[in-house]
């Protein structure tokens, strides 16, 4: 029942920090992706696993993401200036033409595979670390009406940085902390240690 209980509130608490409406235009987004597609892939599968796989994000999450590093909420290096004086309805459009492309597959290292199945299927009970499934779904494809993102075919180092990143924002601003005041994902990550966001980075990328 507690198990129960947390997973709930961290959906709850989660859902309650995506807060960005996407009603996007896929042919409009595609007209004016192609700058895009110097990082990301043409069709938002990229080839660097430093640059996040955009295709089939989900309209939800990847607006809500764009919003947020436009407006300074999430702070990219590699982003700078690219979203500067886009408007909503332009984000909202990409938002669409990214998520509406299939997205390419990932592999799991075998090596990794047992402690990253175990956190993503059961999390880690002694830190009250919640099973990844229970937000992302067991075959990893998210939750895009919930604003959940996908982890399957996703890099796994891209993944890793990411939880990284939330890691630190759990105690530094300078980490990163938009997924709001819930601090869902600051929670999860700061419970995690390097190696365990290594296997489970591995183990949701190889995700089908």
């Amino acid at each position: 029942m507690k198990k129960i209980l947390i997973i709930s509130s961290l959906l709850l608490g989660l859902a309650q920090t995506v807060t960005v409406n996407a009603a996007g235009d896929a042919a409009a987004g595609k007209a004016q992706a192609a700058v895009c597609g110097a990082c990301h892939g043409a069709d938002g599968n990229s080839a660097a696993p430093t640059f996040p796989k955009l295709a089939g994000l989900g309209e939800k999450y990847l607006l809500k993401q764009m919003t947020d590093i436009r407006d300074g909420a999430r702070p990219v290096p590699t982003m700078a200036g690219q979203l500067d004086g886009k408007s909503d309805q332009a984000l909202a459009d990409l938002a669409a033409w990214f998520s509406s492309q299939p997205r390419s597959g990932g592999q799991t290292d075998p090596a990794l595979l047992p402690l990253g199945e175990k956190v993503f299927r059961a999390g880690v009970a002694e830190r009250n670390v919640p099973a990844c499934m229970a937000c992302h779904s067991p075959n990893g494809k998210g939750n895009a009406p919930a604003g959940f993102p996908p982890l399957a075919g996703q890099h796994a180092d891209y993944i890793a940085t990411q939880l990284k990143a939330y890691r630190q924002g759990y105690e530094d601003p300078a980490g990163r902390t938009n997924d709001g005041d819930a601090k869902i994902m600051r929670t999860v990550a700061f419970g995690l240690s390097d190696k365990e966001i290594e296997a489970v980075a591995s183990y949701a990328s190889g995700l089908k």
